[in-house]
């Protein structure tokens, strides 16, 4: 007998929709907000205006792509945390008010559990157990699966993410929004080793990102000169401008070599600890190609099995939250409708 999930995905600025049968996606839709380009950053209050205006034909066009109707959908899932708590609603209430006008079951998500699970979605995917670095613009988590309903922290930051480690720098180096994926592209063009910066000493399997974005606005700041640190120095703005323009690609190359070292360390002292040898990463800096390469390559070496998402798996997507709903359809893991979205629910 055929389970059908409808999955909808609305914690920051990505309207989506999936349908998973089986436990195979068979659609995946997502709307993107480009209104936030202009502020420099997602507004919270523009972001769940957006996604009360395009939640209906995202909905719509998830269902019919996948050749069914609402009426032959088998339980409604939504992510209920974390996010914004404004978007997360818009996608919670849609949810909810499915699920009480068919008496669907609902299926409440962790949307960073479905990063995880996101590993879960090709032919080719771990087994159990499995180490996956889970690394977003709000988290960086290291996490122990040894079942699709078992997923363990094991490690995280204490302070920054490593994807607002990203966006801190393209913003302080004046790329526009988002400033990510351009830091990865102009890095391919520049040499990693032509500025060193520092790599935290933290304890155990937790990262810290504050330290590495203060070196990098002082470094900028400086123009590159280290004069800073015995005098007091700051250049001017016009030697600053002067220095990010005839070394962008090099200082691009540089910050993205050592947030990628930061999160590939710690990942092989969890696999050490462990013994685990399936490795996976996920969220949207996996979509970074200096870390995927270097993931690899690392897995290469010491001998991991190493599986990474597909790219539009990678950043916020409903399939994701479909193929977690799924694994938790098969257990009856049900919620009530009195569920409430939360912007900081822990596992």
């Amino acid at each position: 007998m055929n389970n059908t999930i409808l999955a909808i995905e609305s914690s920051c600025d990505e309207t989506a929709a999936a349908v998973c049968v089986d436990g195979k996606i068979v659609s995946n839709i997502i709307a993107t907000q480009k209104i936030h380009a202009q502020y420099g950053g997602v507004v919270p209050e523009l972001a769940s205006r957006a996604h009360m205006q395009h939640i209906v034909v995202v909905v719509d066009t998830a269902v019919k792509q996948a050749n069914c109707t609402l009426a032959d959908v088998d339980a409604i899932a939504f992510t209920q945390a974390p996010g914004l708590i404004g978007s997360l609603l818009v996608g919670s209430q849609f949810a909810k008010s499915i699920a009480l006008a068919l008496n669907k079951p609902l299926i409440a998500v962790h949307h960073m559990q479905a990063h995880v699970l996101a590993n879960l979605i090709p032919e080719n995917k771990p087994s159990f157990p499995f180490l996956c670095l889970t690394v977003s613009g709000g988290h960086t988590q290291i996490v122990l699966c040894t079942s699709p309903t078992n997923l363990k922290v094991i490690g995280q930051t204490i302070d920054d993410a490593a994807g607002e480690a990203f966006d801190k720098t393209a913003k302080i180096l004046g790329l526009p929004y988002p400033g990510g994926p351009l830091i990865d592209k102009y890095a391919k063009e520049g040499n990693p080793n032509a500025f060193t910066f520092p790599e935290p000493h933290i304890a155990g399997l937790d990262f810290s990102f504050s330290g590495l974005k203060t070196s990098i606005l002082y470094f900028l700041k400086n123009a590159g000169s280290s004069l800073l640190f015995k005098e007091n120095f700051t250049a001017t703005e016009e030697q600053q401008k002067a220095f990010i323009d005839n070394n962008l690609a090099d200082i691009c190359a540089s910050v993205q070599a050592r947030i990628v070292s930061i999160l590939l360390n710690k990942l092989k002292k969890a696999a050490e600890q462990t013994g685990i040898k399936n490795i996976c990463i996920a969220g949207g800096v996996s979509a970074n190609s200096g870390l995927r390469n270097s993931f690899k390559e690392m897995g290469t070496a010491l001998g991991w099995n190493t599986f990474i998402p597909a790219f539009e798996y990678c950043t916020d997507n409903a399939a994701m939250i479909a193929i977690t709903a799924y694994y938790k359809f098969l257990e009856n893991d049900f919620t009530e409708l009195t569920v409430s979205p939360s912007a900081k629910a822990e596992w």
